[in-house]
């Protein structure tokens, strides 16, 4: 062998490799003209069904020519991201969440106009009267420093007290509200390539965070037909050596739906088997109409519960959460807030302490109340949708499978007086279903959906 054997090699390592660019760029033009295909055809950008073909021969090809396995997945996964970012990049104008539509709502009120607020979830009520006392007496007392980056001691005990199950204050942190509590478990957990699943339709940001770190999301579709209930052979499916968490969002945003026990314990067994981790937001279990059970009742090492002061003491704007996990989590998750925000305000650790000794008015009653006057306009005008079981909101179907009419209805609504939140933000199949929310007094919410009838009547 000799230096000249060398560069003869070198020159066919680089031919092949220029080769292999040129074949990706003709696979990113078949993905161009997908993309445009789907487009037209309002179809969702990701087809899992597609892509698990695809997976299973390259698996086998894999094995055929003795190639790794793991290599091979990571290479695929990176050709399936770029597929999805060039085909979404046809998909993405005009994208409305519930927040850009809040956004152009409080703009629209900016310059005079009357707005009703049914796209967000913020409770029109007051906080407790103890949490404005706590404020000014945080003041007094001179609690306005950094704390530890867990949380103070009393707030974390009381947290790890109200939430049961003889969980340890050590078990808990306290986060800047809920959603940086997501982005803090999902950047400590999870590595670029890695997968993520979620049952949608899903609040946006556990998809967005995982987006910022570079994770692939599988979504799990779940459709009004079979109430919103997952499919378990569906969600098995997806999992693969590259599955690094699963997302659990119950009662859901937007459907309101409730997991029955059964259903939750069997993928509960299924994260374990296969040692993933499972993320459960629970920010709406204060407004559960029937039978709610927390992730923190089963046993799995695995498990983290993320929850907020935002619903259930009407606190959105103090912007205080909390995760609850094995100290390991927990211990990751801090590391990500010391970096980013050091600590929660003081004050505002001691403003939720309040809200937990001295508990507020429970307001689910009201909630369910409100929400049953929004399902009545429903049913007068055949809309269909499913009753939820609880959290804020109903999510009604306002057109057929492959009709975009989110964005145009709600564009139509914004600009009569009245905002609602439009179903493709919480998923690229629900742009036939707008969100809902109840958290007005009900004159207000009777002459929002009298404002939808007119609209959707003149159509």
């Amino acid at each position: 062998m000799t230096s000249q054997d060398i560069e003869k090699l070198r020159l066919q390592m680089r031919e092949l490799t220029n080769e292999i660019f040129l074949t990706v760029q003709q696979r990113m033009e078949i993905s161009k003209e997908i993309g445009e295909i789907k487009s037209h055809l309002c179809l969702d950008v990701t087809d899992q069904s597609a892509e698990c073909d695809i997976r299973k021969s390259i698996m086998l090809l894999s094995k055929d020519i003795g190639l790794d396995s793991k290599f091979s997945n990571r290479l695929l996964n990176i050709l399936f991201a770029e597929s999805v970012k060039v085909q979404e990049m046809k998909q993405s104008d005009g994208k409305q969440t519930h927040l850009s539509v809040f956004n152009k709502a409080k703009q629209l009120e900016a310059e005079g106009k009357r707005i009703i607020h049914m796209e967000v979830g913020e409770p029109d009520y007051r906080a407790p009267p103890s949490v404005r006392n706590a404020l000014i007496e945080a003041y007094d007392h001179g609690h306005y420093h950094y704390t530890e980056t867990v949380g103070i001691s009393k707030l974390r005990q009381g947290i790890a007290k109200d939430v049961g199950q003889g969980v340890p204050d050590s078990n808990v942190l306290v986060t800047p509200g809920a959603r940086f509590g997501v982005f803090a478990i999902i950047s400590a957990l999870v590595q670029p390539d890695d997968e993520i699943i979620i049952i949608e339709p899903a609040w946006p940001a556990y998809k967005e965070c995982a987006n910022f770190m570079g994770a692939r999301v599988r979504s799990l579709r779940t459709n009004l037909e079979n109430e919103w209930t997952p499919n378990l052979g569906e969600l098995e499916s997806l999992i693969n050596d590259d599955t690094k968490l699963i997302v659990l969002n119950y009662p859901n945003n937007p459907t309101g739906k409730i997991l029955n026990e059964n259903m939750l314990g069997k993928i509960i067994d299924l994260a374990c088997a296969k040692s993933i981790f499972l993320l459960s937001d629970e920010v709406y279990s204060n407004h559960a109409f029937t039978r709610f059970r927390s992730i923190l009742e089963y046993e799995y090492d695995r498990k983290i519960m993320v929850s907020s002061f935002s619903k259930r003491f009407a606190m959105t704007g103090f912007r205080i959460g909390y995760v609850v996990a094995s100290k390991d989590i927990i211990d990751k998750a801090k590391n990500i807030q010391a970096l980013a925000v050091t600590s929660v305000s003081e004050p505002i650790q001691y403003c939720a302490l309040a809200a937990l000794n001295n508990g507020g008015e429970d307001n689910t009653h009201l909630i369910k109340q409100r929400l049953e006057l929004i399902m009545k306009y429903l049913d007068k005008l055949s809309i269909p949708y499913v009753k939820p079981d609880g959290s804020f909101y109903v999510f009604p179907r306002i057109g057929d499978e492959f009709d975009r009419k989110d964005l145009s209805l709600v564009d139509k609504l914004l600009h009569s007086g009245v905002a609602f939140a439009p179903g493709s933000g919480f998923g690229n199949q629900y742009h036939s279903f707008i969100r809902i929310s109840a958290c007005q007094p009900e004159a207000l919410l009777a002459e929002g959906m009298e404002k939808f009838e007119r609209i959707w009547s003149s159509q």
